[in-house]
C-alpha cells in the first residue's frame, strides 16, 4: 500500500481550483524541493535556473509535504542554521531552508524536518530569492519509511493537514486547517467514522485515511 506522490497536490487543487503549476507560471520564479531526491531546484516559470542537493527530514522528523512561502530572511543564524535562513509558513511549526556547519551530511535525512544547504549554496540561494517566493515541496507526506502514522489529539504534521482538509470538503470540519491535531479534529473524525461505519475512535488510521481517499 502506498501514498499518493503528488496527493497533497491535488488536495490542494479541489480547494482552490487553481493548479499549483498555473500559479508558479504566473509568479515567475519558485523553489521545487523533491523530497525522494534530496534536490532543491529554482525555477522561472517552465525553466530551470539551478538545483542543489539537500538534506532532509528524518522518519520521525519529516520535511512538511505541500505549497508554501518564504516569509522571512535572515543572515548568520550560526551553528547549525549556517549563514542564511530562508523561513516557510509552515502552519503547525517553525521550518525553513538554511546553511549548516555539517556539509558532509548533504544527500541524506538527518534533519528535524527543515530544508539544510551547503552554506554557500545557502547564501546563493538567499541572494536569488525574495521574499513571497512561492516553495513546492513534494515527498512522502508520514515519512520515507512508509510507515502509516495513527493520529492523535496533538499530533502535527502534512498527514494532519490532509485528514483536516478532507474532513472539511466532506462538511466534517470546520476548525482551522493547520496541522494540529486538536479536539476540533478528534470530534470531527469520530462524526465521518460514525457517519461510514468505521469504528469509533477519534483517531486518524489506516481505514480512515482510505475512506478518505489518501491511500489507495
Amino acid at each position: 500500500m502506498k501514498l499518493y506522490k503528488l496527493l497533497f497536490i491535488l488536495v490542494l487543487v479541489v480547494a482552490t481550483i487553481i493548479p499549483p503549476k498555473m500559479i508558479f507560471a504566473e509568479v515567475g520564479l519558485m523553489i521545487k524541493v523533491d523530497l525522494w531526491e534530496n534536490k532543491l531546484t529554482v525555477k522561472e516559470g517552465e525553466k530551470t535556473i539551478k538545483s542543489f542537493s539537500i538534506a532532509t527530514g528524518k522518519d520521525d522528523t519529516p520535511t512538511p509535504v505541500g505549497y508554501f512561502t518564504v516569509i522571512e530572511k535572515s543572515k548568520d543564524w550560526g551553528g547549525g542554521f549556517g549563514s542564511r535562513w530562508l523561513g516557510l509558513n509552515v502552519p503547525w511549526g517553525i521550518y525553513g531552508i538554511h546553511g549548516t556547519n555539517k556539509p558532509n551530511l548533504i544527500g541524506r535525512n538527518v534533519s528535524s524536518g527543515c530544508v539544510r544547504m551547503k552554506n554557500k549554496d545557502a547564501e546563493d540561494l538567499y541572494e536569488q530569492i525574495p521574499v513571497g517566493t512561492p516553495v513546492i515541496i513534494e515527498g512522502p507526506i508520514h515519512g520515507l519509511d512508509n510507515h502509516i502514522d495513527v493520529l492523535v489529539v496533538g499530533s502535527k504534521g502534512t498527514l494532519v493537514y490532509l485528514v483536516q482538509q478532507r474532513l472539511r470538503l466532506a462538511g466534517y470540519y470546520k476548525g482551522k486547517v493547520d496541522g494540529v491535531f486538536d479536539n476540533k479534529t478528534q470530534k470531527a473524525i469520530e462524526k465521518y467514522q460514525e457517519d461510514h461505519n468505521l469504528i469509533v475512535t477519534g483517531n486518524g488510521n489506516e481505514r480512515l485515511y482510505m475512506k478518505l481517499g489518501l491511500l489507495e
